[in-house]
């Protein structure tokens, strides 16, 4: 990752050049990971940013020395670009979960499909100074392994290579988006779908439509440093 400044109407202007140098590699560890033997979390939320959630857990990351992986709406990158550039200057990835999360949307062709990645790499981008910016990774709303709209996914996903790009679901979640959970329940339920793994790709969500992950973070954080993981995010996979 690299930045030069230069000047436009007499403003500072951000002209960034992201770019992961072998992503060949980097696509091979992502598709691998879900597999790996290594004792390591990958915090990772979903459907973000919000204005009332994802500031709370980004100051718990900060705690905590926590660099995280939030998979980004891009309609809701136009809306909050300040919290967006607040991650990505802190260190966390950010990673595309399309522009509208409308699964007719998405799925209604090919060319919609890659749009919707396309357009929010655009989106992210402009919220963090960074051209052309790609994050490589894709999440599909609902998660690949759903079987919502899964002819449509398996029909599209093989077009995912021709951007350069894969995608990754979870095995590990709290479960703050299927109904309302105690903060307990909400631990007792990321406790019961991490055990006997080693690496954890752990779904949570950055938003309060159904729970508020944020009020459990930390417990989850502590939780998972007394059974020995280690924390990553998608940086870490270059």
């Amino acid at each position: 990752m690299s930045s030069i400044l230069y000047f436009s109407n007499d403003n500072y202007l951000l002209a960034s050049s992201y770019n992961i140098e072998d992503i060949d590699n980097f696509i091979n560890n992502v598709n691998k990971l879900l597999k790996s033997d290594e004792k390591v979390a990958y915090l990772t939320f979903d459907d973000g940013p919000s204005p009332s959630i994802t500031p709370k857990i980004l100051d718990i990351l900060e705690k905590e020395n926590i660099k995280a992986t939030f998979f980004v709406i891009g309609k809701k990158v136009e809306e909050y670009p300040e919290i967006v550039n607040r991650a990505y200057k802190e260190g966390h990835y950010i990673a595309n979960h399309g522009y509208s999360h409308n699964n007719s949307v998405l799925y209604k062709n090919a060319d919609s499909f890659i749009n919707e990645i396309k357009k929010t790499d655009l989106t992210i981008g402009n919220a963090i100074g960074v051209s052309n910016y790609c994050s490589h990774v894709f999440r599909f709303p609902n998660g690949f392994m759903s079987n919502i709209y899964k002819d449509k996914k398996n029909k599209y996903v093989n077009l995912l290579s021709d951007i350069e790009y894969t995608y990754i679901d979870w095995n590990a979640l709290n479960k703050d988006s299927e109904q309302k959970y105690t903060k307990e329940q909400l631990l007792n339920n990321l406790i019961s779908s991490s055990k006997n793994k080693n690496t954890l790709v752990i779904l949570m969500h950055d938003t309060n439509d159904v729970n508020d992950s944020s009020v459990v973070l930390k417990d989850s954080i502590d939780y998972l440093k007394s059974q020995g993981y280690e924390f990553k995010n998608f940086y870490d996979l270059e």
